[in-house]
């Protein structure tokens, strides 16, 4: 985690704070310009008039902390019905539900499982019914959608 998103991830707890908010996510990257994306979620969903509430008190702290020295693209946004998960606590919180995992590289011929997630510990990602999947073959893993 690069120092700026290090400290959103601190800005966003203080906004944070006392509200029924939780970060979800925080990404500071370069495409062809500087993105900050911030993910925030709350039980039954975030809506466009929380995301501009947060996105305009956290452009007023980073204003005021001079915290990115360049010109960047602020987005505050839900992280979506097929989230990532990156974080210990997004792993316990969606167990028993269905994930999409992404690996590297195949293993047995499969690139991508589709499973219950069970779990993870510091090596490996558990999937129901899947021998364990080593946590560093994982690009990725997001929460299934059937459509």
């Amino acid at each position: 985690m690069s120092k700026v998103e290090t400290q959103v991830e601190s800005l966003m707890a203080e906004i944070l704070s006392g509200t029924n908010f939780e970060l979800v996510d925080v990404e500071y990257v370069k495409e062809r310009d500087w993105y900050l994306r911030v993910f925030v979620d709350k039980t039954g969903g975030i809506d466009l008039d929380d995301c501009q509430n947060l996105s305009e008190q956290l452009s007023e702290r980073l204003d005021e902390l001079d915290i990115i020295s360049g010109a960047y693209i602020l987005e505050v946004s839900s992280p979506g019905i097929d989230r990532i998960l990156k974080k210990d606590k997004d792993f316990l919180r969606e167990a028993g539900k269905v994930v999409d995992v992404t690996l590297y590289a195949p293993i047995d011929g499969k690139k991508i499982f589709v499973g219950e997630l069970v779990g993870r510990d510091e090596n490996f990602l558990h999937i129901k019914d899947l021998s364990p999947l080593p946590r560093d073959k994982v690009a990725q893993v997001r929460l299934h959608i059937d459509f």
